[in-house]
């Protein structure tokens, strides 16, 4: 029986549709959410939300947030998301060793500046992980439903 998925950012709905399953990263782990599930609301990390609808998996790459949980429906509130098909794999790789650069160049002193350039870090991996399982997915149609 499926059960509707919301994944919103304040600039846009990223998805909406029925699932059969969708995996959070949760500040404590990764999450498995069914319907049915019991009603709770969860921080989200960095990390990839995965959803299964129709046979075939969905996955975006999230910078944190929350979700909220009914036994009906899951929404997703997240500070950034993207699908992986949007996402600019060359663009997340410059964005990663841009921000690689700046570790290197030395620890900045400002821990507000340190702390922006680790987000930036995991959210350009965060990026590249995902749409690279995008890119394998085509090469092995077996994985992806089709």
């Amino acid at each position: 029986m499926p059960f509707r998925c919301e994944i919103v950012t304040q600039e846009r709905v990223v998805f909406n549709n029925n699932v059969d399953y969708v995996s959070l990263p949760g500040t404590e782990g990764v999450m498995g959410v069914l319907p049915n599930h019991s009603a709770m609301l969860t921080a989200l990390a960095f990390g990839e939300v995965m959803v299964r609808h129709q046979g075939k998996e969905e996955y975006f790459a999230v910078g944190g947030g929350f979700a909220e949980i009914q036994p009906d429906h899951i929404t997703v509130l997240a500070d950034s998301a993207e699908q992986a098909e949007e996402i600019d794999i060359d663009r997340a790789l410059k964005a990663r060793q841009q921000a690689e650069q700046m570790m290197k160049e030395g620890v900045p002193t400002d821990p507000v500046r340190y702390q922006q350039i680790q987000v930036a870090l995991q959210k350009a991996q965060i990026r590249m992980d995902v749409a690279r399982k995008r890119q394998h997915r085509r090469t092995m149609p077996y994985l992806s439903g089709d």
